[in-house]
């Protein structure tokens, strides 16, 4: 047998073989207990973003100080991360307090998310060319007429 031919066949079954490989990247968001609520709601829609894109998320809640005597502050705000991305997420690593920082894994749910984007949303109903909406005549013809000043 030719060695070249063998060499060749097992580059291709090499090269074969990672495409079906998947690569599992973990990304990580930091946030800290005194985040503002547009703070809060940027991250969360940044992890909302990298679950639905397929890939883990590990969530870091840091301590500074006598804030570390606070877990429940923590932990309520992994809580409501938890709750915002449980349409295609799973928490994959409950929260643990490791030293100063409270640590939560979140991966994608394949189940869900499939399911989530086989639902189609709702069509709004066609607004009518004359302006009414549901059968009701516009605002603009009830309008009565004002006083002189």
């Amino acid at each position: 047998m030719d060695y070249g031919k063998y060499k060749y066949e097992a580059a291709q079954r090499a090269k074969e073989s990672r495409k079906k490989a998947s690569n599992v990247v973990v990304k990580e968001m930091k946030y800290r207990p005194k985040i503002g609520s547009g703070d809060f709601d940027t991250k969360t829609r940044k992890v909302e973003k990298f679950l639905q894109e397929g890939h883990k998320v590990k969530i870091t809640i840091m301590f500074r100080g006598r804030e570390v005597s606070h877990p429940e502050l923590g932990r309520r705000i992994l809580d409501d991360i938890a709750e915002r991305v449980e349409e295609y997420a799973k928490v994959e690593v409950y929260p643990r307090l490791d030293g100063r920082n409270m640590t939560m894994v979140l991966g994608p749910d394949t189940k869900k998310g499939k399911s989530r984007k086989r639902q189609a949303p709702a069509e709004p109903a066609p607004a009518q060319a004359d302006g009414q909406v549901n059968g009701e005549q516009p605002a603009a013809a009830e309008a009565t007429p004002s006083e002189p000043s």
